[in-house]
């Protein structure tokens, strides 16, 4: 295995982990996607997920708690006042990892029906969504292979002895190590 900085530090601090802590589950993910899709109201988000009511009134509250979603009430004549779930902005920046799940599905899952049941387009001309990976300098990138993970300004420094620490192999050319022999 190369040796990767970052493998040194403390993978408990992950925002991976603490994005799948709040919606990493089937039901908290459909409910985007229907939210996404403009669709509001409980019933109808109950209707279109088919999630058990306890389990999508849990998932709505989650989100909401979240700052994903926010409350907005309504009421149909003759009705109480119920409420409506709409995006928040923390919610709307989700919206690349559903499009990156809906792709993937695209490619590896392939659909009994022979194509994919969604197609994103641009609502101004009509075009196909693509999903791109970009770093600042607005090189393209086509392959995880060209990302180098490195410790950010939050990492910690795990302990040699700690069992999650990767130990640095000093004998793989182009490793710190290596380069300082």
């Amino acid at each position: 295995m190369p040796d990767v900085e970052a493998l040194r530090y403390d993978p408990g601090p992950c925002s991976i982990a603490r994005t799948l802590d709040l919606v990493g589950e089937k039901w908290s993910l459909l409910v985007l996607r229907e939210v996404f899709s403009g669709v509001r109201r409980f019933d109808d988000l109950r209707r279109r997920t088919g999630a058990p009511r306890q389990v999508l009134s849990a998932r709505l509250g989650s989100l909401v708690d979240a700052g994903l979603l926010r409350r907005h009430p309504y009421r149909e004549p003759g009705q109480r006042t119920r409420y409506e779930y709409r995006l928040t902005e923390a919610g709307m920046d989700l919206y690349p990892v559903l499009v990156a799940l809906l792709r993937w599905g695209d490619r590896y899952l392939v659909q009994p029906t022979g194509g994919p049941s969604v197609e994103l387009t641009h609502r101004d001309c009509g075009e196909p969504v693509d999903l791109v990976l970009r770093c600042r300098g607005q090189h393209e990138l086509t392959s995880a292979r060209e990302v180098a993970p490195r410790p950010g300004p939050g990492a910690r420094l795990l302990d040699p002895d700690d069992p999650r620490a990767v130990p640095v192999r000093a004998t793989l050319p182009g490793t710190a190590a290596s380069a300082a022999r």
